[in-house]
């Protein structure tokens, strides 16, 4: 399987994640298409998302933050989480549960908050 990449391109969709983060886990990655260290992380959790063990229907939405440069504002106002890139977060309940940047991004982490 590969990585299910959702694109996030619009504020409006983050009110229709946070609520659908009450039914399930939903992920955001913010990513630099210019930077290799997001490049690195992004590749990097292409590589684990199989054997992560995260529920099959979790949404992974995709922010390019070069494209999409007030969008990661919004997110950062939205989930209260101060803005880094590469980033992922862990939206769960409207909120978020988990965020890690650069190369501290792991799925197996991402995994264990959610069965917390």
């Amino acid at each position: 399987m590969t990585t299910p990449w959702l694109p996030l391109t619009d504020a409006t969709q983050l009110t229709a994640i946070a609520e659908e983060s009450r039914q399930r886990p939903v992920l955001i990655f913010k990513h630099s298409t210019t930077c290799s260290i997001s490049a690195a992380a992004k590749s990097k959790l292409e590589r684990q998302w199989d054997a992560a063990g995260l529920p099959a229907d979790t949404p992974l939405y995709y922010l390019d933050l070069l494209r999409y440069r007030p969008l990661s504002a919004a997110v950062a106002q939205q989930f209260g989480v101060p803005h880094e890139s590469p980033q992922l977060l862990l939206i769960q309940d409207g909120a978020c549960r988990y965020d890690a940047s650069h190369m501290g991004i792991r799925l197996a982490e991402v995994a264990s908050a959610i069965s917390a």
